[in-house]
């Protein structure tokens, strides 16, 4: 684990969904390990980081977490602002919950780069007694929203790790790429010695627009 203040590469991520799917426990047991099951809803915004390593660059990740509901609507536009990432969360016992997914995936692309890295979420899988979601289903909205998908749960960890190390590997994978592409020598992108780099993935210019895979 790298000491917090050292890092290569700065990335911003946000946590969105309804209330009560499980993102604070999903923030908590990623960055600290911890889960509470007197979880109480998230007032405003809060954030939480943690360093991991990818092709041997120290990849600084800071996980946004706000309120599902919806009297904080508010602050959507600065919460949303700089994000490179995104795990879109809903409680597979929860039908409504991943019905609103919809909704939540237009708020993205409104106030989102539109670029941003999504990956969907479906959290409780410890739950399977109880679950309203089949994976499948899930799944297909994903491939048609050309999104990644995991099941998690932050109760008993599965897959909690893999799906931010996942979304985190994917930004820095386009990034790496960019900075190949845009400048072979890569001097305006890459951070030199000793320097920090946050990085926000632009729009691409007009001429340079293909379809890819995160499109």
């Amino acid at each position: 684990m790298a000491k917090d203040d050292e890092y290569d590469y700065l990335f911003k991520v946000v946590l969105i969904g309804d209330s009560g799917v499980g993102k604070s426990n999903l923030l908590s047991r990623f960055t600290r390990n911890e889960f509470n099951l007197e979880s109480k809803s998230t007032i405003g915004v809060e954030f939480a980081t943690r360093s991991i390593q990818v092709d041997g660059k120290v990849i600084k990740s800071q996980i946004w977490d706000t309120a599902g509901q919806e009297r904080y609507r508010a602050i959507t536009s600065a919460y949303y602002r700089g994000a490179v990432g995104a795990l879109l969360v809903y409680d597979i016992a929860k039908h409504l919950s991943y019905e609103n997914c919809e909704r939540w995936l237009r708020e993205l692309r409104d106030h989102a780069d539109s670029n941003i890295v999504v990956t969907l979420v479906g959290n409780k899988c410890d739950l399977r007694h109880l679950r309203a979601v089949p994976t499948d289903e899930a799944k297909a909205f994903a491939e048609r929203n050309n999104l990644s998908f995991i099941e998690t749960s932050a109760l008993d960890s599965t897959n909690v790790e893999e799906a931010f190390v996942q979304i985190l590997t994917a930004i820095y994978r386009i990034v790496s790429s960019k900075q190949i592409k845009d400048d072979p020598n890569a001097a305006t992108w890459l951070p030199g010695v000793g320097e920090r780099s946050t990085i926000n993935l632009s729009p691409p210019r007009p001429q340079d627009t293909k379809k890819g895979c995160c499109s």
